[in-house]
């Protein structure tokens, strides 16, 4: 395969903030991996570097007229609580700090004359997509630009139970129109949202891509944890922040009612739930005290003794929104596969987990489905207790899916469009 360079544009590429920060991290090292040059233009506000990878920290232009505005809006909401943002955005689309951070890529990317890129990869995170918008300033690259999209845009093209509305959604959605008829490929992470997408963009469907969240090879996993995990017990690990949608009442209730019906489990099992719960706080708080095989961090744990515990785990519980479509991929399904540990999938039988998971798999059921979630849960007790082979995902068809090996066939195929 023709080696080509790759011209990265991503809003970050610091791996503690964010889950999707990981996934994009996971995808560039990846390129490299495949034996492409790659060179990273990249948002974050920190220096950062990556090994073997030419890194261009963009820096945030402080002297542009919108800079100016925002810091005007920034400083009415400190001193009186004005928040003057949603005022601006419903005629503009965005708010004036978005507006100056898009100045910022633009600028720092006009700059680059020496790297001669096939391919402009733009990466964002959360509904940011700032680095899409730098792109639709420089024409001279749309016709070698993969646009990610890594989520739906704007919000209200959330499946319920998301339903907020943003200000200024017209401007967001023509935005992103702009984005799938400029670019010259959509890359999705999951084929569910890309077709969720293309009903709303056509042009997605007609000229987009699925690149699936990447197993990074090679990556040294760490063997010591925090004094809270046991790994000689029986253990159900839920990492990662819980958004409102994704309600754990099912799940803690679940893993209440298997330890009625299993009393052996209850001097040999632990659930632990690792990352932000802003939602469920009282409700979490209460069954501390009911549960003592439960544990719930205070907050944010560093992404290396998360994926150590992943890997030493019994279960890793991925929990969606109740609803009836899931169409995201979410960003620690590679590190569950990779863990080789049976997934607990608490969502709608239609999502990209489901799909790749495949109709038969046995450990997955709606999110508020006590009694299914407990069952599955004693099976899972009795495998481990059993050892059997039945304790492994044993996914070798998924690894692939999710590896570089796999990247590298998508962009033979890229390259002969």
């Amino acid at each position: 395969m023709k080696r080509l360079n790759f011209l990265v544009i991503c809003e970050s590429i610091d791996v503690e903030d964010s889950s999707a920060t990981k996934g994009r991290l996971s995808l560039i090292k990846n390129l490299v991996n495949v034996g492409h040059q790659v060179k990273v233009y990249h948002y974050t506000r920190k220096d950062v570097y990556l090994d073997e990878i030419e890194c261009v920290r963009i820096r945030e232009q402080k002297t542009s007229f919108v800079f100016i505005l925002s810091k005007i809006q920034r400083l009415l909401w400190k001193l009186f609580k004005w928040n003057v943002n949603p005022i601006f955005e419903r005629r503009l689309g965005f708010s004036f700090a978005y507006l100056n951070d898009v100045r910022s890529i633009e600028l720092s990317l006009l700059k680059e004359n020496n790297f001669k890129p096939d391919w402009v990869l733009t990466l964002s995170k959360a509904a940011s997509f700032r680095v899409h918008k730098a792109l639709l300033k420089i024409p001279k690259w749309h016709d070698k630009w993969l646009a990610y999209v890594h989520d739906p845009f704007p919000h209200h093209f959330y499946p319920r139970p998301y339903n907020w509305v943003e200000p200024g959604y017209f401007q967001k959605q023509e935005f992103f129109r702009e984005v799938s008829r400029k670019s010259a490929h959509a890359i999705f992470p999951s084929q569910l949202l890309m077709e969720w997408m293309g009903s709303y963009y056509p042009d997605f469907i007609e000229r987009g891509i699925v690149i699936p969240h990447q197993i990074m090879e090679g990556e040294e996993i760490e063997t010591t944890f925090p004094l809270y995990f046991e790994d000689n017990k029986f253990t159900i690990l839920h990492a990662g922040s819980l958004m409102k949608p994704r309600n754990p009442t099912g799940l803690i209730e679940g893993y209440k009612l298997f330890l009625s019906k299993n009393p052996d489990a209850s001097s040999n099992s632990q659930i632990l739930l690792i990352g932000k719960m802003t939602y469920f706080t009282k409700f979490l708080e209460e069954k501390l005290k009911e549960i003592p095989q439960l544990y719930i961090s205070s907050g944010y744990v560093p992404f290396k003794e998360v994926q150590s515990m992943q890997n030493a785990t019994s279960v890793n519980v991925i929990l969606e929104a109740k609803s009836e479509i899931s169409p995201f991929l979410p960003g620690k399904f590679p590190h569950c596969v990779k863990a080789n540990k049976p997934i607990l999938l608490l969502g709608p039988a239609i999502s990209e987990s489901a799909r790749l998971l495949g109709e038969d798999y046995p450990y997955s059921c709606e999110i508020d489905d006590i009694k299914s979630i407990a069952n599955k849960m004693e099976t899972m007790f009795i495998n481990w207790k059993n050892k059997s082979s039945q304790s492994e995902l044993n996914r070798p068809d998924l690894e692939h899916y999710l590896s570089y090996k796999n990247l590298k066939e998508i962009l033979k195929k890229l390259s002969k469009n």
